[in-house]
């Protein structure tokens, strides 16, 4: 059960914060450690939505709960959308669900072939071992990510910001780019409604698509099941805010919020520190009630 405060009948001035990433995929803390730093800054909702992965979710609700937060299970599925990475973070699912592990199970297949490709590319323009010092960070080969080649071309001094990194090496068109064929948004929406949870676009205003490419994929996802849209997160600026609350209310989706935090020197919200969603919108984490 999602406790409310007693003013308000929606839940819309709940601390929630809806996406953060553990040690488990590409953060830096633990479960445990993320679930305490959520409690210290008065987050009363948490979700850890690690991706491709739900080896934390067991540790994240017993800290939770621990500290009397309410916890709602989580996951970030990595899809493919008209040849980009696009983010469909699912709420409130069951992590025991089998189908869900299976399909999250192929997801993670080739993160290790794709990221020796990128070093192999790295090498090239004269950097040398990133294969070794990405997987350092990231522990284990199947979800070795981009974040964690970043981390070491900084620790390397190669770029002083993981923003620099991405720029210049690890986005479509630099030496460390390596394309993956991730998800369809149909199964990753088809994962989480069958795990019991709500899908959730993450982070729209991240993602280099255009007005018309954008509105397909809204109907897509709001077609094949989805029903909320990330529209308060520390990917967003406050312009960006507005932006996507316009989108909620023309597509009927439900709103949600959350930092996207992964490392307390890296990301630039820290978790429960995000403004409360507009007044107007319906908080995705009404429907848990």
């Amino acid at each position: 059960m999602i406790t409310t405060e007693s003013n308000n009948a929606n839940g819309r001035y709940v601390n929630a914060d809806l996406h953060c990433h553990s040690i488990v995929s590409d953060g830096t803390l633990s479960p445990e450690e993320l679930a305490i730093r959520a409690h210290q800054n008065g987050v009363q909702l948490w979700s850890l939505t690690d991706h491709d992965v739900l080896g934390g979710q067991a540790r994240a609700r017993l800290a939770a709960e621990n500290l009397g937060m309410s916890y709602l299970a989580g996951v970030e599925i990595s899809i493919s959308w008209m040849n980009q990475t696009v983010h469909i973070v699912g709420l409130g699912v069951d992590d025991r669900n089998t189908i869900l592990e299976e399909g999250l199970r192929a997801t993670r297949d080739g993160r290790e072939l794709r990221a020796r490709q990128m070093a192999a590319q790295l090498e090239q323009v004269g950097i040398h071992n990133s294969y070794e010092g990405a997987l350092h960070f990231a522990g284990n080969p199947d979800l070795i990510a981009r974040t964690h080649f970043a981390r070491f071309l900084v620790e390397k001094k190669i770029c002083k910001t993981m923003d620099e990194v991405f720029r210049k090496y690890l986005v479509a068109g630099k030496p460390g780019y390596v394309s993956h064929r991730w998800a369809s948004l149909d199964e990753a929406v088809q994962w989480i409604r069958g795990a019991g949870g709500e899908a959730v676009i993450a982070h729209p205003g991240r993602y280099k698509l255009n007005a018309l490419q954008m509105d397909e994929l809204y109907a897509r996802f709001k077609d094949s099941g989805g029903n909320g849209i990330e529209v308060v997160t520390g990917s967003h600026s406050p312009d960006q805010y507005t932006t996507y609350a316009k989108v909620a209310e023309r597509y009927g989706f439900m709103a949600s919020r959350g930092s996207d935090f992964h490392d307390p020197h890296e990301s630039d919200i820290d978790l429960g520190k995000l403004p409360h969603l507009p007044d107007h919108l319906t908080p995705i984490w009404s429907v848990f009630h």
